[in-house]
C-alpha cells in the first residue's frame, strides 16, 4: 500500500510540474506577442538589382543606399547604369533587372511593348545644356557656334542623343559629330578632358562640376526628358522592386532628386505606355 501511494505522490508531482511548464511557456509566448505583434521576418527579404540611365547614377547610388538602410534583409546590388536604349535592349533579352529607369518614355515603352517591363510611371524631368573645357578654348556661345567646332553628342537612338537632335533642330543648326557615345556620361568625360569643343549634357550631369563650362541655350527649356520608371516582368521578388519603386516617387526619393537637380515629377503621375 505504501509503495502505491508512493507512485501516486510521484505521478501528480510529474503532472504538476508540466502543468507549470506549459503555463510558464504559455505566459512566455504572451510575452514575446505583446512586444512584437508583427513577430519576426516581416521586413523586405530578397535582392534588388536596378538598371538605370546613366544620368541617375549620382542620385539612385543614393537611394540605393537608403533603401538599403531601411532595409537590411534585402541584398542590394550595385547600380547598373548605361545608356538608356542598351539598358532596355538587355532587359528585353533578358538581362536580371528588377526595376529600370529611363531618361525617356520612348526607350521606356520600347520595353513595355516587347512585355519586359510594366505600369512605369513618371518620376523626374530633366533638360539639356551646353558645355566646354573650363578654358572654352574654341569660344563657344551658343548652339549657332557648334556649326563649325568639334562636338561631342550621344548616339541618336540614346534620349540625350534624341533630345540633342530635337534641340538643334530647333535652333536650326547643323552639327557632324566628332563622335556620338552610347551615354551622356561619355560625353562629359570627353568634353572635360578637352577631346571635343563642346557638347550636349544634361543639366544634371553638371552639377558639381568645376571642370567644364556651362552655357544654357536657348529653346532648352522646350526640350524636356521625362523619365519614367517600372519593376520589370522578371523582378525576382516584385514586393521589393515595387517598394523601391514608391521610395523614388516618394517624398524621400524626390528630395534626393531634386537635391541633383531634376525637375520635379509631374503631378499627374502619366504612365508612360500612353501614346
Amino acid at each position: 500500500m505504501r509503495s502505491a501511494a508512493r507512485r501516486r505522490i510521484r505521478l501528480l508531482t510529474v503532472v504538476v510540474l508540466a502543468a507549470g511548464a506549459a503555463v510558464v511557456s504559455g505566459c512566455a509566448g504572451a510575452s514575446v506577442d505583446s512586444a512584437d505583434p508583427a513577430g519576426a521576418g516581416d521586413g523586405l527579404t530578397g535582392s534588388l538589382t536596378v538598371y538605370a540611365a546613366a544620368s541617375l547614377q549620382t542620385a539612385f547610388d543614393e537611394l540605393l543606399v537608403l533603401f538599403a538602410e531601411e532595409n537590411p534583409d534585402v541584398a542590394v546590388q550595385p547600380l547598373v547604369t548605361d545608356g538608356s536604349s542598351a539598358l532596355a535592349t538587355q532587359i528585353i533579352e533578358g538581362a536580371p533587372a528588377d526595376v529600370f529607369a529611363s531618361a525617356d518614355e520612348r526607350t521606356m515603352r520600347e520595353a513595355v511593348d516587347a512585355g519586359a517591363a510594366a505600369d512605369p510611371v513618371v518620376f523626374a524631368e530633366n533638360t539639356l545644356v551646353l558645355i566646354t573645357p573650363a578654358a572654352n578654348p574654341a569660344g563657344i556661345d551658343d548652339l549657332a557656334d557648334l556649326a563649325g567646332a568639334t562636338v561631342v553628342l550621344c548616339e541618336p537612338d540614346v534620349p540625350c542623343g534624341a533630345a540633342s537632335i530635337t534641340l538643334l533642330d530647333a535652333a536650326g543648326v547643323e552639327v557632324d559629330p566628332a563622335s556620338a557615345e552610347q551615354n551622356v556620361t561619355a560625353v562629359l568625360t570627353k568634353v572635360a578632358a578637352g577631346e571635343a569643343d563642346a557638347g550636349l549634357v544634361y543639366a544634371t550631369d553638371v552639377r558639381g562640376r568645376d571642370d567644364v563650362e556651362v552655357i544654357v541655350p536657348d529653346g532648352a527649356a522646350d526640350v524636356v526628358n521625362r523619365y519614367p520608371i517600372a519593376v520589370t516582368t522578371r523582378a525576382a521578388s516584385g514586393e521589393v522592386a515595387r517598394a523601391f519603386l514608391d521610395l523614388v516617387t516618394g517624398p524621400a526619393g524626390q528630395r534626393v532628386l531634386a537635391d541633383a537637380g531634376f525637375a520635379p515629377a509631374p503631378s499627374s503621375r502619366t504612365p508612360s505606355s500612353t501614346p
